[in-house]
């Protein structure tokens, strides 16, 4: 596959677009800020002497609300699309998506979990209601993974079609169990548990963040140490081991770091689709398959597109907001068909 952009024109160009986007989130809500004010707010809160007056309400609705948010969105975006270049180096399919491995479905059922048994024992103290749903959440989502990748395991070697099988029937398995828990929920609680499902920004705090914002640094400073060993995997496995590659190992990184990034992100704004699908493919239309620059280049356009997604359901409804799982995914499917009839015709 050739390149349609050289890396540098692409980087600069993902890099300026991300700026973009963080200016936006920060300055565009509700309570529209003039961009300079926002700049100046911003320069202000971190303890820069910027002179100004009526910055108080700016550096207010900055640092408390869209700050947080926009770091939630950029952290959660490049997740997303790391995690997704990684399942399509893994499956050697550029169609894959972090979901096949079960991560989703399990978070998913986590949060159900918590949310209406939480309801079933007269509610949660407020204080640790977001945490216990996070927490939940997450350790739903490593632990269908764990289950998938240990069902994919046979005599010491991990067979990628069965694991891809295996997610299948555990997503469909989870999906039946949250479904149950549907059914049994009360009104107040169906409505929180479907709202979670179709993912939001709202609600970031500092302390949900930090979780995230850790775990997103572990992935994406490990995954690009890994991208000559995605670019070998590339050719095949036999091939990568003739090369040096230890498969196995590989595999068993990969999956675990899909579960770990995805799991966290998906605790902290809940179930957002087609980020891993679209990013890491429309990138490496663009760019080619050369790892080094793809997972880089998937981190920013990831983190970008996230924001830009959040922005359409803060302002298309305003002053209501639409959850940014219907935005991502008015975006992701058309271009899902789009490829679908590309690589048909």
């Amino acid at each position: 596959m050739n390149r349609l952009v050289k890396p540098r024109t692409l980087f600069v160009t993902l890099t300026l677009l991300c700026l973009l986007a963080i200016w936006l989130s920060l300055a565009l809500g509700p309570v529209s800020l003039p961009l300079i004010d926002t700049l100046r707010a911003g320069a202000r809160l971190i303890g820069l002497p910027v002179a100004g007056e009526g910055l108080e309400q700016a550096e207010l609705i900055l640092g408390q609300i869209r700050l947080p948010r926009t770091l939630l969105g950029l952290t959660v975006g490049a997740v997303l699309a790391l995690s997704g270049v990684a399942m399509q180096g893994l499956f050697r399919n550029p169609l894959a998506d972090p979901g096949l491995v079960g991560v989703s479905a399990g978070a998913a059922l986590g949060a159900a979990v918590a949310i209406v048994g939480g309801s079933w024992m007269g509610g949660i103290p407020e204080v640790f209601a977001p945490y216990l749903l996070s927490l939940c959440a997450f350790l739903g989502g490593l632990g269908v993974t764990a289950l998938v990748y240990r069902l994919g395991r046979r005599d010491g070697q991990t067979n990628v079609a069965t694991m891809l099988l295996a997610g299948i029937a555990l997503t469909a398995l989870a999906g039946a169990a949250v479904g149950l828990f549907t059914y049994l929920a009360d009104d107040a609680t169906l409505r929180t548990l479907t709202f979670w499902n179709l993912g939001s920004l709202n609600g970031a705090s500092y302390l949900r963040l930090w979780p995230l914002v850790l775990v997103a640094v572990v992935v994406s400073l490990w995954l690009p140490r890994r991208a000559q060993a995605l670019n070998a995997l590339l050719l095949g496995e036999s091939e990568a081991r003739h090369l040096g590659i230890e498969v196995e190992k590989l595999k068993r990184e990969l999956v675990f770091c899909t579960a770990l990034g995805v799991g966290a992100a998906v605790a902290a704004a809940g179930l957002i689709g087609f980020i891993g699908l679209v990013v890491p493919h429309l990138v490496r239309l663009l760019a080619g398959p050369d790892h080094r620059v793809l997972l880089p280049a998937s981190l920013l356009a990831g983190a970008s597109l996230l924001l830009f997604a959040d922005l359409i359901a803060r302002l298309a409804l305003a002053p209501a907001e639409l959850p940014i799982g219907i935005v991502t995914a008015f975006i992701g499917a058309p271009f899902f068909l789009y490829l679908l009839l590309r690589g048909r015709a």
